[in-house]
């Protein structure tokens, strides 16, 4: 008998295997990104009892496979549904954002126990209410990229390396393609493809970057600041990634006052 192994886990993406079961994308605590089959759970309602839906915390065992075969599901326990998400379409959208981006970006089999519990964080907070959906999504994003090695420098010029707080108050530019921030007094060597943000902006990014998530609630967003740093993150993600997710493209249309694109 192959060895189980039993952790909590957040299930990321589900898709059909045949006519009677699933292969099983999930964020687990202790194994990191993995896909499992899941036998009969689409013929058997008894099978796992309602418990794989999308966004769901689970408590699973599944059997260590020997050679290169799938593991395959053995008990999937609801630990939390976060149920209100999926009861509701921009929730929905965002949770679906925030797992694709995972799903994409993180290699499998690796242990990643901070982007679980960030992922879990967010998730909890979107089902609740929390705060609103549009600056959790900033904070998921920007903590996501700090974990993940890929967030830009925010506090220096990457011209003349001037802090952002030495400068005076002014936009500043950020070049997609190359993370690269630039201050005011730097802008006439910029040859374009960049976009802008105010010197608030940067600051409140940098804040939530280093803010403790049990703090991050208490913090206050002005419209333009939400607006001009989400698209700034929701054009850098996509560019490093290498292709625009298709949960973006639903919560873009999906969105209060979002044109569908940027």
């Amino acid at each position: 008998m192959a060895p189980e192994i039993s952790t909590p886990a957040i299930l990321l993406r589900r898709t059909d295997y045949g006519d009677y079961d699933l292969i099983l994308t999930c964020l687990t605590l202790s194994q990191g990104k993995i896909s499992l089959m899941a036998k009969y759970a689409k013929k058997s309602r008894k099978r796992f009892a309602g418990a794989l839906e999308l966004f769901t915390e689970l408590n699973l065992v599944w059997n260590r496979p020997r050679g290169r075969a799938m593991p395959v599901l053995r008990e999937a326990s609801i630990a939390n549904p976060f149920g209100g998400i999926r009861a509701d379409v921009l929730k929905t959208a965002y949770a679906s954002y925030w797992t694709e981006m995972v799903t994409l970006w993180l290699e499998s089999g690796t242990p990643q126990k901070a982007v679980f519990g960030l992922l879990r964080y967010a998730l909890d907070a979107l089902d609740r209410d929390a705060m609103a959906a549009e600056v959790l999504s900033l904070v998921f994003q920007v903590r996501f990229l700090k974990l993940a090695g890929f967030l830009p420098d925010f506090r220096h010029c990457s011209r003349c390396r001037r802090p952002v707080e030495a400068t005076q108050s002014g936009r500043f530019d950020f070049e997609v393609g190359s993370a690269s921030l630039v201050c005011p007094a730097c802008r006439p060597s910029l040859e374009g493809g960049h976009h802008t943000l105010a010197k608030g902006s940067l600051m409140q990014l940098l804040w939530v970057a280093e803010t403790d998530l049990a703090h991050v609630s208490r913090m206050r967003f002005g419209p333009r600041q939400v607006g001009e740093t989400t698209v700034l993150l929701e054009t850098f993600i996509p560019y490093h990634l290498g292709r625009v997710p298709r949960s973006l493209k639903f919560l873009r249309q999906v969105r209060p006052g979002d044109r569908g694109e940027h």
